[in-house]
């Protein structure tokens, strides 16, 4: 009895031994690996401390990268240096970021320097909008105009910007009068045709000479007719001034060139079939 009592109390005590054992060994193995990693994280961060004056270690701001993160999204430099976007011209709504502005009227006459309130009270009296003209200024510049005049000043815009050449297009340029005798007009068409082919816009201006009652409408299309296996327009012909027309040809696409040839023979079965019925008719009458 005395004995297993005995070797009872024996293993509970080697048990003990063993569990502190463990845990001894688990308590070093922790702080090995605590040591390692606060030893690193401490010796990356040294160099983002400093010793004051009093002799108390505070961390330097200039390097430290809590701080760094506490750095104003958009400096005032970095603002400046981006460039901003182009905005659509229409009205602006309600949406006037300056105190001061430079106000046009509808009919294009100044009215002046004026609070952004008292413009919008005249957008409202007169039921008008307001459009900005110049950004770039001092103060800015807006014109209070009807929503027809804005509609085609839109379209004015697009046609311009259509007529433009794109980067990288060559834009070449003939003027001629509307006298021009029948040779000088062909070799100036061959001239277009040339530069059509080299994939280059043309612009043509037509002046009407002194006492020619010539369609000077009529003398594009006929050009356009000449180089018409390849070319169209760009910016259709109108009158740029009092006697003077203009408009830009171009070398047409891929598609349109497909298009055009489907439409050249359908138009020459079209031909071949009424010459054909023509024939029938005849034939008939004899």
């Amino acid at each position: 009895m005395n004995d297993g009592v005995t070797c009872f109390f024996f293993f509970l005590r080697m048990t003990a031994l063993r569990t502190m054992k463990h845990l001894c060994q688990a308590t070093r193995n922790e702080n090995r690996y605590a040591k390692r990693f606060f030893g690193t994280l401490l010796t990356q961060t040294a160099q983002k401390w400093f010793f004051s004056p009093l002799g108390i270690v505070v961390p330097d701001l200039r390097k430290s990268a809590v701080f760094g993160l506490t750095q104003p999204f958009c400096t005032d430099e970095k603002s400046h240096a981006r460039p901003k976007t182009k905005t659509a011209f229409g009205s602006v709504g309600r949406r006037i970021p300056y105190r001061i502005l430079h106000v046009i009227n509808q009919d294009g006459e100044s009215l002046g320097n004026m609070h952004r309130a008292e413009a919008l009270k005249l957008m409202d009296q007169h039921g008008l909008k307001l459009v900005l003209l110049r950004e770039n200024v001092e103060p800015p510049v807006y014109r209070l105009m009807t929503g027809q005049q804005i509609h085609e000043e839109q379209l004015k815009r697009a046609e311009k910007k259509k007529a433009s050449p794109k980067p990288g297009v060559v834009q070449k340029e003939l003027s001629f009068s509307s006298a021009i005798a029948k040779n000088d007009l062909e070799t100036k068409t061959k001239q277009i045709a040339q530069w059509i082919e080299k994939k280059h816009h043309v612009k043509v201006t037509i002046r009407q000479a002194k006492g020619s009652s010539t369609d000077m409408l009529m003398l594009f299309d006929q050009i356009l007719e000449t180089v018409s296996e390849k070319a169209t327009y760009l910016s259709k012909p109108k009158v740029a001034r009092e006697g003077v027309s203009t408009c830009i040809f171009r070398h047409m696409s891929s598609k349109e060139l497909k298009e055009h040839k489907k439409m050249e023979i359908k138009k020459n079965n079209t031909v071949k079939k009424d010459e054909n019925e023509d024939l029938k008719s005849n034939e008939l009458h004899q």
